[in-house]
């Protein structure tokens, strides 16, 4: 049996399977207090892992980080959430803790695994997965291999900038078409003199929705309001799936998968809000010899995604 362990910025999965399917024999979920930072984090996994690992004769971990991570040595390099990460060796750590040995990857690789592996990718050789939630996130597999663990980082579709203008490392898709980047572009709309004639009662709308508070604003909200014809919400959604549907568009020019899968809590906004418009303008800005060359779809398993490609990987490693 393998144990898949994700560790997050608020949740910590852990999760024992055969890795040959998506299915577990045993769970587990925490919340993680990051006030106890990497440390309280660690001691969570060891209480948590060794009763896992004693009970179903656990021969290997594998781990799904959210944050940078050095695959070839087990190494963590930082995360941006949770404070005590960095450099730290978590796969020396687990063999001295845990007593096995384990695989360190990030976690959007370890999904793009899974989906690989047991969901919507499972019929294809070359996959890119990309998570679009809080953040925005890829992962990549070709010939129904997992690539990029030996470099600093691989897939950052996110990170792309759009455009020649785009100079700042914080002008990228993701500062576009997350779900923090829709919420504050929104919000800076709301608040801003210069738009308060044009914008009118689509502004008053929203306003009523969240108690005339700009901060409250959320991801639900504006799916809400765009479902229902608000034009300032469609203008926010139409900005961010053009952003991520041309950045769609550029990672199949240059690797051509054969599937796009896309999770997160934004795409779960839907069809009509959400992967129309991105297969649109991924069509309009993808190379001409690709056009119908590939498909996007939903990610297939769900939030436990993470902790199902870490088994995979622990059980191929």
């Amino acid at each position: 049996m393998y144990l898949g362990i994700e560790i997050g910025g608020t949740k910590l999965q852990l999760g024992v399977g055969a890795g040959e399917e998506a299915e577990f024999i045993d769970f587990v979920r925490l919340d993680i207090d990051g006030n106890k930072g990497a440390q309280g984090i660690l001691a969570q996994i060891k209480s948590a892992g060794r009763t896992l690992v004693e009970k179903h004769n656990v021969t290997r971990v594998g781990y799904g980080f959210g944050g940078p991570i050095d695959g070839v040595n087990g190494i963590v390099r930082i995360s941006h959430q949770v404070e005590g990460w960095e450099q730290f060796p978590l796969a020396e750590w687990t063999q001295n803790e845990l007593g096995v040995p384990a695989v360190v990857r990030n976690d959007c690789d370890s999904a793009a695994y899974a989906e690989s592996c047991f969901g919507a990718g499972r019929e294809k050789q070359h996959l890119f997965y990309i998570t679009s939630g809080t953040g925005v996130g890829g992962g990549l597999v070709l010939n129904r291999t997992l690539v990029g663990a030996d470099r600093p980082a691989i897939a950052e579709i996110g990170h792309l900038r759009p455009g020649l203008d785009c100079r700042d490392s914080h002008q990228t898709v993701e500062s576009m078409a997350s779900g923090r980047g829709i919420e504050t572009w929104l919000r800076n709309q709301l608040e801003s003199d210069s738009r308060l004639d044009e914008l009118g009662e689509a502004r008053t709308e929203i306003l009523l929705r969240v108690g005339n508070d700009p901060s409250q604003i959320t991801g639900k909200t504006i799916a809400a309001a765009a479902l229902e014809g608000n034009p300032l919400a469609l203008e926010a959604l139409d900005r961010a799936t053009r952003a991520l549907g041309w950045a769609v568009a550029q990672v199949v020019s240059l690797i051509a998968p054969e599937v796009v899968v896309i999770g997160g809590g934004v795409s779960l906004m839907g069809e009509e809000l959400f992967f129309e418009p991105v297969r649109r303008y991924a069509e309009q800005y993808v190379f001409p010899q690709l056009r119908s060359q590939y498909e996007i779809v939903p990610a297939a398993l769900g939030e436990d995604v993470v902790v199902y490609g870490a088994i995979a990987l622990a059980a191929r490693a």
